[in-house]
């Protein structure tokens, strides 16, 4: 079997489950061998059903008691069925899947594998995975089970038989595109050995072993695409600029003075566009931190020296926002300030693309609608990209290229170590914002259960009746068949008519159209919305200073990055604000976190807490817009592998013409493979 075949060459995969795999982004048989698990689920440990451990996941050995039975409820369907062993019984209970009624078995022996809870004092496991006793091979009783990735119409233990049935096949067959020398170097295991042993371990120090090789080889090849990038868009000069006086200038309209660090950072800027070398700075500062000033005082550099200044948001709320925001600023410089959307009407659109081309719009802020081919400029030399992880490499340089060696500043909210940035933006150089503008209030955090929701709601009431707003945040839309987590389109219903009768509420959600989103944000903006109830599609791209809570439903669910992120929607006013987190979780790292996040504001601290919270069993990273979708290695734990990548990237980068030697073949198929993808390198 070749690894490029389609997946319909496995035996026993028709068109309508190759649809499904490719819903996942498989496609080939080489799809299969490298779709690798998300996480692992250590089985070793079998219970007895009075050792299972509450709202964690369990793996024990039972009787069926009793037949299965499906109950409905409206449109959902529960099937139940009685477990026991000689400590005690429980019941397993599943949502919508009603062919498991006979594909259950009673006085029949089988391990279980799922989430054990209590509700309404009954204990259940919920929906979990099932084998006979005697069949324990794809299941992995006893064992570490690899974990993957799934969408609609699969499940785990249909993948975890198709990716070895296909190891089986294709076994040894697998080439090592990695030269013995940078093997030997960097001490990497062969890579047939390693894709076996990431899917299907010997043992912890076989997969050890496999997952270093295979992250080692996915970060050094994203480290040569990135270099060969930044080969072709290297520029050896860029514009120089005057900037005398530009930070007291900028402060004095502003009409506050710069902390330290906004003041370090306005300085490095002013070194990089002074001495004629092409500027690609990073601005990287929590929510909060002034950001969006020092992108005012780098286009007053630009505008000051005769040329014209863009800044590219990421939707159009935000753009408005902007616009908003340097329109005053630079009206006390006399300057024009265009906003270029998508939404405009086509006089309007028309009208801005001939001022920019003219040159008499110094100024241009715009989202996506900028970088489009008929947007001319007549001098672009300053290029701005804010909420830069929204953005990918090539949207930047397609802004970029508008201009005539144009100068580059990109900025992002996300807290970041310093070193693994260095690494990820590595075209660019990195500045940091670590200081917070005095006078501004610290997001008193709370923690409490949902029993606390009566007085939650009475709280948020009392606030938007004193003129203020919130947010709502659940973690998904609607109501799922295995998690009991509280969807957006359950909550409005329960609320605008109860605890928030009379008050203006409404709903955002990621399946509305781009143009409803804009239309509720930038209603909510004007408040003409009190409440809203959101998924996290809210997370980015708003500033509502009259908002002072966010609630945050089922916070266990987020990661502590992202509530810090959602947190930061609010604070950003004169008003105290609130975040509360509401969570029934009983486990040890929930209860961290929440600890963690009532302690600190301070995006960084928190980032690097979440790191060690996050524990040894969860090896792989979380996809992160505008950087690469890796498949194995995770972008925080893997630092120091990012560091090795890079060296030996470095090193083969230096030796001249290494793509045309024949041991270096292989490699260079697989840079140009991540470099052409747009959609795996993220550009």
């Amino acid at each position: 079997m070749l690894l490029n075949e389609p997946i319909t060459a496995i035996k026993g995969i028709g068109e309508k489950k190759a649809q499904i795999l490719n819903n996942l982004g498989i496609f080939t048989v080489e799809d299969i061998v490298e779709y690798f698990p998300r996480d692992y689920e250590d089985r070793s440990d079998v219970r007895k059903i009075d050792q299972l451990v509450e709202d964690e996941e369990n793996t024990f050995f039972a009787w069926v008691d009793n037949m299965p039975e499906n109950v409905h409820i409206g449109k959902m369907s529960i099937t139940k069925v009685r477990l026991s062993d000689e400590t005690g019984k429980i019941n397993a209970v599943w949502y919508n899947q009603a062919f498991l009624k006979n594909a259950i078995k009673k006085d029949e022996y089988y391990i279980f594998t799922g989430i054990y809870r209590k509700k309404n004092g009954r204990r259940e496991i919920v929906s979990p995975e099932f084998e006979k006793a005697e069949s324990k091979e794809i299941l992995g009783a006893g064992r570490i089970v690899p974990v993957y990735h799934l969408t609609a119409g699969i499940s785990q233990k249909v993948i975890r038989a198709l990716v070895k049935k296909t190891l089986d096949s294709v076994k040894t067959q697998l080439p090592d595109f990695m030269p013995l020398d940078i093997r030997k170097k960097y001490c990497l295991c062969e890579r047939n050995f390693a894709i076996s042993n990431i899917h299907f371990p010997e043992n912890s120090e076989s997969f050890f072993i496999a997952r270093k090789r295979l992250v080692f080889d996915e970060l050094f090849i994203l480290q040569m695409a990135l270099f060969k990038l930044k080969g072709t868009t290297k520029r050896n000069s860029g514009i120089i600029f005057k900037c005398d006086n530009v930070l007291e200038e900028t402060q004095k309209a502003l009409g506050f003075e710069f902390t330290n660090a906004q003041k370090k950072v306005t300085e490095e800027i002013i070194n990089d566009v002074s001495k004629g070398v092409l500027m690609n700075r990073l601005i990287q500062g929590d929510v909060g931190s002034g950001k969006t000033a020092i992108a005012m005082a780098a286009c007053l550099m630009a505008i000051k020296n005769g040329y014209q200044a863009a800044l590219m948001a990421p939707t159009e709320v935000l753009a408005s926002q902007h616009y908003e925001a340097f329109s005053a600023f630079f009206q006390k410089f006399g300057v024009e300030v265009c906003l270029l959307k998508g939404s405009l009407k086509k006089k309007e659109k028309d009208a801005a693309k001939e001022s920019i081309l003219s040159g008499k719009t110094k100024m241009v802020i715009g989202t996506h609608a900028i970088i489009q081919k008929d947007v001319e400029f007549k001098n672009l030399a300053l290029v701005i990209t804010d909420e830069q992880h929204r953005f990918g490499v090539k949207q930047r340089n397609v802004l970029t290229e508008k201009g005539t060696n144009a100068h580059v500043l990109v900025m992002t909210a996300t807290p970041i170590p310093r070193t693994l940035a260095l690494i990820l933006y590595g075209d660019l150089d990195v500045s940091v914002i670590d200081e917070l503008p005095p006078g501004r209030q610290e997001i008193l955090t709370y923690a409490v259960n949902s029993s606390y929701h009566k007085r939650a709601y009475a709280f948020i009431r009392k606030e938007v009746e004193n003129g203020r707003q919130a947010y709502m945040v659940c973690p998904m839309i609607e109501e799922s068949d295995a998690i009991e987590a509280k969807a957006v389109e359950t909550m409005i219903d329960e609320v605008s008519q109860t605890d928030f009768k009379g008050l203006n509420v409404s709903v955002l959600h990621g399946k509305m159209k781009p143009d409803e989103k804009d239309a509720i944000m930038s209603d909510f903006a004007a408040n003409k919305i009190q409440i809203l109830i959101s998924t996290t599609v809210i997370e980015v791209g708003i500033n509502v200073p009259n908002a002072t809570i966010m609630l945050i439903e089922n916070a266990e669910r987020f990661g502590l990055s992202q509530l810090h992120q959602l947190r930061g929607r609010v604070g950003r006013g004169k008003y105290q604000s609130y975040c509360i987190l509401v969570t029934d979780s009983k486990s040890q790292i929930t209860k961290e976190r929440m600890k963690v996040m009532q302690k600190t504001n301070d995006g960084f601290e928190i980032s690097e807490t979440d790191l060690k919270l996050r524990g040894p069993g969860e090896f792989f990273g979380t996809r992160q817009h505008g950087i690469p979708q890796l498949k194995i290695a995770n972008l925080y734990k893997d630092a120091d592998m990012l560091s090795l990548s890079q060296e030996a990237a470095k090193e083969l980068n230096r030796m001249k013409d290494w793509s045309n030697l024949p041991e270096y073949r292989l490699i260079s198929e697989k840079i140009d493979t991540l470099f052409l993808n747009s959609q795996r390198i993220g550009i």
